[in-house]
């Protein structure tokens, strides 16, 4: 198990990836480029297209994708961490190694809450909130960029703790509802403060999850307006399906679907969004860990499993998990464009898959074989040890 502080690598870097069968964006207005060649410098994508067109010389490193698909590494937008790569819900080690071998190169924190202890005073969840941001800040467990530091928050905050907060480096909240905050009037005001000093909101969806967490209908929801719904199929339990159309009616902002939730509710909001022609609202996310477990291939198989059952092209299954989540959590990664972070993953279709090609294959509901795992440039994992075996792998020449 690999863990390393964040840093790049001394002296110029250029990677340069050849051979790719299929390019996939990210970006659902065009999920899938014309291209084989990508080339990234110093960690950042420089140059996409075809190979003759493209500037090859002084790489450092070639990697021969040898017909695979390359993806923008995948985002799980609903994490909790605590420490490091140890899970003290599951009492589990390597979880967030075995996610890298699942295709995930970023996550994102809804809370620490798994924290032994977590303290609820403001003072102490403050401190838990900025020595998180800044433990993940320093220390990429086996190279996974792990946003985290998302304070839980409580009735007796003050504007002046969300100031606090952001100047000390916090751009997250955890899900509201998991603290003592579970009423619309007070999550509203609460999540104007933390908008108004650059902190992104999430609220908690549902029934009530762990212990001290409470049901969080549509009125909550709809009247706290975080930035991100989280859950909307439960985490675990979720709402009535009139509930769940009156919120992605009723706001603007991002639907999460999590692995740890309601799979029937969650083709519901799937499609409920599809039907207002707002597919860019839905991201995905896992919720784990959690007491149903750690699920290293959840954001994987929530793509299969809304491309299979919800009818939807997995080009454009897969940008729930990369694009999507990069534009409505404003990172500069899950996609494939110039400038953008080179967080790469190598798909090809499952060895023995009933389909014809990779996405096929993910349209019948299997699972992608994972080749390789790229972040900032650098291989971080091989063939996947998690996945069933993909067909064909990319080379390191």
């Amino acid at each position: 198990m690999a863990h390393e502080a964040q840093g790049k690598a001394a002296g110029p870097q250029k990677l340069v990836i050849r051979n790719i069968g299929l390019l996939l964006s990210g970006a659902l207005e065009s999920p899938i480029i014309e291209a084989d060649t990508v080339v990234a410098e110093n960690g950042r994508i420089t140059a996409i297209g075809r190979a003759k067109d493209v500037d090859q010389e002084h790489a450092t490193l070639v990697i021969d994708a040898n017909g695979t698909a390359l993806a923008p590494g995948l985002i799980d937008s609903h994490v909790h961490p605590v420490a490091g790569d140890w899970t003290p819900r599951q009492n589990q080690l390597g979880w967030i190694d075995s996610n890298l071998n699942g295709g995930v190169t970023t996550m994102i924190s809804a809370g620490e809450v798994h924290t032994p202890g977590r303290p609820r005073d403001v003072v102490g969840l403050k401190a838990l909130a900025i020595s998180a941001q800044r433990q993940f800040a320093n220390f990429r467990p086996s190279g996974v960029k792990v946003h985290a530091g998302a304070p839980c928050i409580e009735p007796e905050m003050t504007e002046q703790d969300f100031k606090d907060l952001a100047d000390a480096g916090v751009r997250l909240l955890g899900e509201v509802g998991l603290g003592g905050v579970k009423d619309g009037p007070t999550a509203k005001r609460m999540v104007a403060w933390a908008r108004k000093y650059g902190i992104q909101s999430t609220i908690h969806t549902g029934g009530p999850s762990i212990p001290g967490s409470g049901l969080i209908d549509k009125d909550v929801v709809l009247e706290a307006d975080t930035d991100v719904v989280g859950h909307i199929n439960g985490g675990h339990t979720a709402l009535p399906d009139s509930q769940i159309r009156c919120i992605c009616e009723g706001c603007k902002r991002g639907l999460e679907i999590v692995h740890n939730g309601n799979e029937r509710a969650a083709l519901y909001a799937l499609r409920t969004a599809r039907e207002m022609g707002e597919l860019h609202r839905v991201i995905l996310g896992t919720d784990a860990p959690a007491g149903s477990g750690v699920q290293p291939l959840g954001i994987a198989r929530m793509v299969s499993m809304l491309s299979s059952l919800g009818d939807l092209p997995a080009e454009q299954a897969i940008c729930l998990a990369t694009g999507n989540t990069a534009r409505m959590r404003k990172l500069d990664c899950g996609l494939i464009e110039v400038g953008r972070a080179a967080d790469f993953v190598f798909m090809d279709k499952a060895q023995h898959s009933a389909g014809d090609n990779l996405l096929h294959s993910i349209q019948l509901g299997d699972l992608p074989g994972i080749g390789m795992v790229v972040i900032d440039g650098e291989v971080k994992c091989q063939r996947s040890r998690n996945t069933p075996p993909a067909t064909r792998i990319p080379v390191i020449v």
